[in-house]
């Protein structure tokens, strides 16, 4: 049960895949958390089985949603696209005065969400992006390795093993097809064309080449380690490579309204998630490099469980500590406020520093 000195934890996105692992974290944490969504109907069947409070709300709903936060609640988003909820779920925290936290990798909602940071300090409230898989593991091991190279002048993030996809991650995926990747450069966002950029990592078995893409670490590693370029690289599976080379080429006709139908009309095809045994046999691997000039000065790498999992643990513990006060308000980080160390603390994590 709820001690009486947390604060409210809200689930919104409750009735999607990653939001009912959170909740069963929640749960299991002694946390019985507050259930919303845009799908009403949904909704209902879940709060049927879980007997938990509840309100339906659609995130353009700001005012009705403001309504419904209290001063100090903690409302966690699992909706997605980030894109289109992150700001305005924001907005409605910003207005009640509740911390507002999200399980986005999506670099573009973050940076969004990083301006409000002024009034989030006045208010007294906290924005923390980014507390699952994307972008714990990766948030932490950039401050590790950051803090290992004084003066570091860029940082290099691989992430390898992100091959599974629920309905949710992909309408997230398909919203990205067409667009420019975002990289960190002298301290601003810029963009490249999609399939462009290339580097190679170890992730445990040898060098392999990896793509660069649009990660929310090109935002929050800035805010945790203050190194003005960064650029994200996933491992180039073939099906990655197929979709950065696609998006190469199809540009601006991913965003063009026919596709997007195409994608919304097949999309409820696919299934919701990947089931316990399917998630239990994944691993991730993040390697992280600090570098000045052509030197690499620091490296290491961090092996996880898969991402669904290691976003549950992740979010449903910074979810608790917020609760019960462990916060600074403004736009925050999570390797910032909790510590590089803080990701080794989640089941299955572990580092290993690299010979530079």
């Amino acid at each position: 049960m709820q001690s009486s000195k947390q604060s409210r934890v809200v689930v919104y996105g409750a009735t999607g895949f990653t939001g009912r692992l959170v909740i069963d974290e929640l749960i299991r944490a002694g946390i019985e958390p507050v259930l919303a969504a845009r799908d009403a109907r949904r909704l209902r069947t879940l709060r049927a089985e879980l007997a938990l409070e509840s309100f339906a709300c659609r995130v353009e709903e700001v005012g009705r949603m403001r309504r419904l936060l209290r001063a100090g609640d903690v409302v966690l988003s699992a909706a997605g696209p980030f894109r289109e909820t992150a700001l305005p779920l924001a907005e409605a925290c910003l207005g009640a005065g509740a911390h507002y936290l999200d399980l986005s990798g999506e670099a573009r909602a973050t940076a969004e969400v990083s301006r409000l940071h002024d009034r989030a300090t006045r208010r007294g409230t906290m924005l923390l992006p980014g507390v699952g898989f994307d972008v714990v593991p990766s948030d932490c091991l950039a401050a590790h390795v950051s803090r290992k190279a004084p003066g570091a002048e860029w940082l290099r993030i691989g992430i390898s093993g992100l091959d599974q996809v629920s309905r949710g991650s992909a309408l997230t995926i398909s919203r990205q097809l067409g667009r420019k990747v975002d990289v960190r450069r002298s301290g601003h966002l810029t963009s490249v064309v999609a399939g462009t950029l290339w580097h190679s990592f170890d992730f445990g078995s040898g060098a392999r080449p990896s793509t660069a893409v649009s990660w929310a670490d090109v935002v929050t590693a800035w805010y945790t380690t203050a190194v003005p370029n960064v650029t994200v690289y996933f491992d180039a599976s073939p099906a990655v490579a197929a979709t950065m080379l696609a998006s190469g080429w199809i540009g601006d006709l991913a965003q063009a309204p026919p596709w997007r139908h195409f994608v919304d009309f097949h999309l409820p095809t696919l299934e919701e998630g990947p089931d316990a045994e399917r998630r239990a046999r994944a691993r991730a691997v993040i390697v992280c490099e600090a570098g000045r000039g052509s030197t690499c000065l620091a490296r290491a790498r961090l092996e996880s469980p898969g991402a669904y999992d290691v976003s549950a643990a992740s979010a449903a513990r910074i979810a608790r500590r917020v609760s019960e006060g462990d916060f600074e308000a403004g736009f925050q980080t999570p390797g910032r406020l909790f510590g590089a160390d803080f990701a080794l603390s989640l089941p299955g994590v572990a580092r290993t520093d690299l010979a530079a």
